[in-house]
């Protein structure tokens, strides 16, 4: 089975932006997972960051039959296995390894893996990846980056993700090799420890009315 489904661009090229998620319990990972999804947000990376979070995979798979559930943080084979077998629909890791490339191909899910030089993005073209997450992109150059990045490697795409908040996605999101972002600003902190889920949908419903350029 190919590493990368040719449906993946396509999937995550339907919303804007992918809130990247970290769970501390299950409740909270349904509440604010509905919030995203009733603010035009289906697409949802739920990372592998706290105990909890192969349980909230399956929780809000099975309650969000309409959410995209995808796991975030994934760094090896055994892990690709666990958020498969969670209910996660896609991976995303973020960084690329000769094993984990080679493990992909077997393990009956589509890895969105990253890269934030142009020989990893060489590398991972090689190994059969062509939509990349670009991580971190801040970091790693921004938006100066990818443009740079546009010209010698045209057949690649990618989901920019590491501190890009609301006001710089925009920029992202006008690249031509940008099919979508990555970020957490739609879930602040504080809004989760308030339950303040209306505010979650409403920066939701503002994140899925940005357009690309």
């Amino acid at each position: 089975m190919p590493s990368q489904s040719p449906s993946l661009i396509d999937r995550l090229a339907g919303v804007p932006v992918i809130p990247v998620l970290e769970f501390h319990a299950v409740d909270e990972a349904l509440r604010v997972s509905e919030a995203l999804v009733a603010g035009g947000l289906p697409v949802l990376e739920i990372t592998l960051r706290t105990p909890v979070a192969l349980e909230a995979m399956r929780a809000v798979a099975a309650a969000l039959p309409q959410a995209i559930v995808g796991a975030g943080t994934v760094l090896d084979v055994a892990q690709l296995h666990a958020v498969r077998d969670a209910g996660a629909q896609f991976a995303v890791s973020p960084g690329l390894t000769p094993r984990l490339a080679e493990g992909a191909r077997d393990a009956g899910i589509s890895l969105l893996p990253g890269v934030a030089t142009a020989s990893e993005a060489m590398a991972a073209l090689e190994a059969g990846f062509t939509f990349l997450k670009f991580f971190p992109a801040e970091a790693a150059g921004g938006m100066p980056m990818l443009k740079s990045l546009n010209g010698p490697l045209p057949r690649l795409r990618f989901c920019p993700t590491g501190g890009i908040d609301a006001a710089r996605a925009p920029g992202y999101l006008a690249l031509p090799n940008v099919v979508c972002v990555g970020g957490s600003w739609v879930v602040p902190r504080d809004a989760v420890a308030s339950g303040d889920w209306a505010r979650i949908r409403a920066l939701a419903e503002e994140a899925a009315a940005l357009r690309r350029g």
